[in-house]
């Protein structure tokens, strides 16, 4: 049984404050971190603390970290992401700037445009994510656009 089975079996037989999701978020977490130094070590071709030929001028190195929040549906998770000295390492798992991986554009966009209102929407928003929704309706003109680019696209076609 390996540690994962571990944690689970653990957070449902516990009475303690630690959720299914709470391990899941863990899991998701150091599997993310260990996937992105996989990753980069495919790039530059060796392992860390390997000697390397430095004589070579396109030989690349690795160059320390960044830390990103990421909010999932299990919760925010902690990504340490490598960098390299030529700037080759680009991860494919979390796109550059995005910070949010649950849709929440797209599910806004599609109940407007099923006819949930604005206000029905900011309440939901504000169920599910704790903070409070703006609820102004020129808000909405993104959204509007977006909502038309998507029907001329024919994702939301019937």
């Amino acid at each position: 049984m390996n540690q994962f089975n571990k944690d689970i079996i653990a957070a449902l037989s516990s009475d303690k404050d630690i959720t299914l999701n709470e391990v899941l978020r863990r899991q998701i977490e150091v599997a993310a971190n260990q996937f992105l130094q996989n990753e980069l070590t495919a790039v530059l071709g060796y392992e860390p603390h390997t000697r390397i030929d430095r004589s070579k001028d396109d030989v690349n190195y690795r160059n320390g970290a960044y830390t990103r929040t990421i909010d999932t549906e299990y919760g925010e998770i902690n990504l340490t992401i490598p960098r390299d000295r030529l700037n080759k390492f680009q991860n494919a798992l979390f796109p550059p700037y995005v910070r949010r991986t649950d849709g929440l554009e797209e599910m806004v966009i599609k109940m407007y445009s099923k006819g949930v209102t604005t206000r029905e929407i900011a309440d939901m928003v504000e169920r599910m994510y704790h903070f409070k929704a703006i609820r102004q309706a020129e808000n909405l003109q993104d959204a509007k656009e977006r909502l038309g680019y998507v029907r001329i696209i024919g994702v939301n076609s019937k």
